[in-house]
């Protein structure tokens, strides 16, 4: 089988992740570009793969026959990024968030379905073997009508963290702060478990502790969905350490969830067991990143050669960004926000 020419753009802390992921897939990808402005990082990263060009520029890889490019920028660099590379009939697969904005997201869409290249967001979260069986429980109606959810995000970012970068912190590069950029993957789990559209929202956003950002580390929400379900969300970068994220579901015959990658499940009349992820040879990285950015590739790579659909395409990674746009529009205006929402 004739192997996909990748490029990556943005060979910062993440790339680690791609770095060793394209290593276990040598098989089926062939890494041609390595791009970051920083040509030193670009460098470092292309001396994994025989034949990898390391560049500044990542528009001068948009004509050199690239079958995948993925996008692991700060946020408000992959809007344009990927239009630019799906303009030139190249597929995309994009960190989170999609976009920073609902409007760049839509032209994002809608230049996937106009240049007809599959245009996919990272969410490699829903990817864990837990998370999938709990969506088959749902889905089965092993737990009736599912009445209530919950997340609870509760993390550690010194200001050093954000004093490190030039866009982590501030509004018009990343978009925002704990949502946007830790929570996200929480949110878009139980949107997707749920299986819902929403209705409105009730949110408020805040910075609590570091006065040295424009953006929020602390957010609290409750979401009704159109099924009736409530969801209470809450996230802070505030905490002493970064503590495993809990997730929950509530059904009218039972409850699931899960501890960061461990998932749990109690039906009514059933004896309660856990559901561990079998894959564990992922070991760049903290642990929260998980294990399944290496199946969120290779389901894309498979959609890519078979021309088959992509399950998070950009109407999905869509989802957890109207959410969180729609908080923090209610906490700003300190109204309900219903939906669709479009800021």
């Amino acid at each position: 089988m004739k192997k996909l020419r990748v490029a990556i753009i943005g060979c910062g802390r993440i790339s680690e992740v791609y770095r060793y992921v394209f290593k276990q897939l040598s098989d089926r990808v062939e890494v041609a570009y390595a791009v970051d402005k920083v040509i030193e990082k670009a460098e470092d990263f292309a001396k994994d793969f025989e034949g990898c060009e390391a560049l500044r520029d990542y528009k001068q890889c948009l004509d050199k026959n690239i079958d995948v490019i993925h996008i692991a920028t700060p946020h408000h660099l992959h809007a344009s990024m990927a239009i630019d590379a799906m303009r030139s009939k190249i597929n995309v697969l994009t960190e989170k968030p999609i976009a920073i904005s609902l409007e760049e997201a839509d032209e994002m869409i809608r230049v996937a379905k106009e240049e007809n290249v599959k245009f996919g967001v990272i969410f490699q979260t829903r990817y864990v073997k837990g998370c999938m069986d709990i969506k088959e429980l749902i889905e089965q109606g092993k737990l009736g009508k599912i009445v209530a959810a919950r997340s609870y995000l509760s993390w550690h970012r010194p200001d050093s963290y954000y004093l490190e970068s030039d866009w982590k912190g501030t509004w018009d590069k990343e978009g925002g702060g704990v949502l946007i950029d830790q929570a996200i993957h929480s949110l878009d789990r139980v949107l997707w478990l749920v299986g819902s559209d929403i209705d409105w929202v009730e949110g408020h956003v805040d910075n609590r502790l570091h006065k040295i950002v424009e953006v929020e580390d602390v957010a609290d929400a409750l979401v009704r969905f159109k099924n009736g379900c409530d969801y209470h969300l809450y996230a802070t970068n505030c905490y002493s350490y970064d503590s495993p994220i809990q997730i929950e579901i509530v059904g009218e015959k039972g409850k699931v969830g899960l501890k960061q990658d461990l998932a749990w499940v109690e039906i009514k009349g059933e004896e309660p067991y856990e559901i561990r992820d079998g894959y564990d040879g992922l070991t760049v990285g903290p642990n929260y990143w998980g294990c399944s950015h290496i199946t969120q590739m290779k389901d894309f790579y498979d959609s890519v050669e078979k021309n088959t659909p992509i399950f998070i395409d950009g109407k999905e990674g869509r989802k957890a960004l109207e959410l969180i746009r729609a908080i923090y529009k209610s906490s700003k205006e300190k109204t309900r926000v219903h939906f669709p929402f479009q800021d």
